[in-house]
């Protein structure tokens, strides 16, 4: 009886020091891997990208530890983008976010398995979305509307301008969100008594061209509708419009800070720090088109003095005093 009792304590005692030895044994979670495809460069993302990491932090990630980024940038050159949201496939990352359209076509283009967020762009007046409620397929996230801001960005424009009677506005005809921006711009100039001219921009070899044609048309501003030849150039864009004293309204924050009048669109830091909530439903089992895009929560008016004192224009101080950024 006295080895029976024995033999079972000696198999028990045995048995709990071999448990932790078998919890030892356990593999390890594979750290996951978070795609970043950019359009731009690591510089001029640098504000977008460090939100986004704040907010991958606020939700208890540490990069390097449970959370890898591998990120790849295009440099401003769309035409890498296909072959970088390939590479990022072929890692293989868990997810892939994105900042923008041409982005979100590269990486769609290289998976349909992977879930795709959306940081920023136009998804639904681009076609890349459907249904924002119940997105289906596989990109979710963030999505603005920039037919939406046209408006609002000839509002500013007059009210920075008030004599202003007519407006140039710059169209990447590649874009489809081009064909609402304009139609909802066309219908709110009659309101503000102003009237309107598009001037299509395909390359950096048609801008000259653009502004001699306004040298011929009357404009009293410039309105530079979304793209990524608007976007690259920007500054160069800014010179010219300086040269030919005219104001312009972007949807950038960049584009302001880079010598543009005026700035009005969504907040884009904002927007990338809230893509790391839908980063982290998505590592816990939520299904893309489970999570509906949402639309951004803040939006930023920046004003450059500089660029306004250049150009001969006297803001009044309530119209500053709205701005969210006034770079003087």
């Amino acid at each position: 009886m006295w080895y029976g009792t024995a033999g079972c304590i000696v198999a028990l005692t045995l048995s709990l020091l071999a448990a932790p030895l078998a919890a030892e044994a356990q593999p390890t979670p594979p750290v996951p891997r978070i795609g970043v495809l950019a359009a731009f460069s690591s510089t001029a993302e640098v504000r977008n990208h460090d939100a986004f990491r704040h907010g991958l932090h606020a939700l208890g990630y540490v990069e390097g530890q449970t959370i890898v980024l591998e990120e790849r940038w295009a440099e401003g050159q769309p035409e890498r983008l296909p072959a970088l949201a390939a590479e990022l496939v072929r890692l293989p990352v868990a997810l892939i976010v994105v900042g923008n359209v041409p982005a979100a076509r590269a990486a769609r283009q290289a998976t349909d398995r992977l879930p795709i967020v959306l940081a920023g762009g136009d998804a639904v007046g681009t076609g890349l979305i459907a249904n924002i409620a119940r997105p289906e397929g596989n990109i979710t996230g963030l999505a603005t509307n920039v037919a939406e801001l046209t408006g609002k960005w000839l509002e500013l424009l007059k009210e920075a301008v008030p004599a202003l009677a007519h407006v140039a506005i710059l169209v990447d005809p590649a874009m489809p969100i081009s064909g609402p921006a304009l139609h909802e711009m066309q219908g709110m100039a009659p309101g503000l008594g102003v009237q309107l001219h598009a001037l299509r921009v395909r390359d950096l070899g048609e801008l000259e061209g653009a502004f001699t044609a306004m040298s011929r048309e009357p404009a009293d501003a410039l309105v530079i509708l979304p793209g990524s030849v608007a976007y690259i150039h920007r500054a160069h864009i800014n010179a010219l419009a300086a040269r030919s004293r005219l104001p312009t309204i972007w949807e950038w924050r960049e584009a302001a800070v880079d010598g543009g009048l005026l700035a009005y669109g969504p907040d884009g830091a904002s927007m990338w720090r809230h893509a790391a909530t839908y980063v982290d439903k998505l590592l816990k089992g939520a299904k893309p088109g489970d999570l509906p895009v949402e639309r951004p929560r803040k939006f930023e008016l920046v004003i450059n003095l500089k660029t306004a004192e250049a150009l001969g224009l006297t803001l009044s101080p309530m119209f500053l005093f709205r701005a969210d950024e006034v770079i003087r």
